[in-house]
């Protein structure tokens, strides 16, 4: 597994937007045909996930966006939400499919985490579809557990990272 990539904090305005865009645009129009509504171009899907891609800057501004880089190239995503109530929520991890396997997804979310725990934080939750195997053992080998659902759509699994009561373990 090579290690060539760093994790970065991004914010609206910096270099790199369209890297990130189109990140986000890939994550969403796999998950649109993966929940079988496909669609052709990022300009085609529904609002919400579209205005993410035109403006991930205003869509994420009370959290925390991350964005692996190898060079000046955007190679993946996550996004820590606002926390509510002592805890954060992931979401958008994305990896480019050519940069996969090289330590990445598990790179970001630790970022996530560390991010998470040092605001103080009780725990990090997030939601995957059933589907994605490989992402949730990768949440697994992490120490999320699954928990009960907070999402009331088909094929959600619902999991949750606790930090012990001295700030736990990423």
């Amino acid at each position: 597994m090579t290690r060539d990539h760093v994790i970065a904090t991004w914010a609206a305005g910096d270099a790199g937007g369209d890297g990130l865009r189109a990140l986000l645009a890939a994550y969403h129009l796999r998950t649109e045909a993966e929940k079988g509504v496909p669609v052709a171009d990022a300009t085609r899907l529904p609002e919400r996930y579209r205005a993410e891609v035109e403006d991930p800057g205003a869509a994420f501004a009370d959290g925390v966006v991350l964005v692996a880089r190898r060079g000046d190239a955007a190679i993946g995503c996550v996004v820590l939400g606002a926390p509510v109530e002592g805890r954060a929520e992931i979401k958008r991890l994305w990896v480019d499919p050519g940069e996969r396997g090289r330590g990445v997804a598990g790179a970001l979310v630790r970022a996530a985490l560390t991010r998470a725990r040092a605001t103080g934080l009780r725990s990090v939750r997030l939601s995957v579809w059933r589907w994605r195997a490989t992402a949730i053992a990768l949440y697994e080998r992490l120490g999320f557990t699954v928990t009960e659902s907070w999402d009331s759509r088909d094929d959600l699994i619902c999991m949750e990272h606790a930090f012990g009561g001295s700030g736990g373990g990423a």
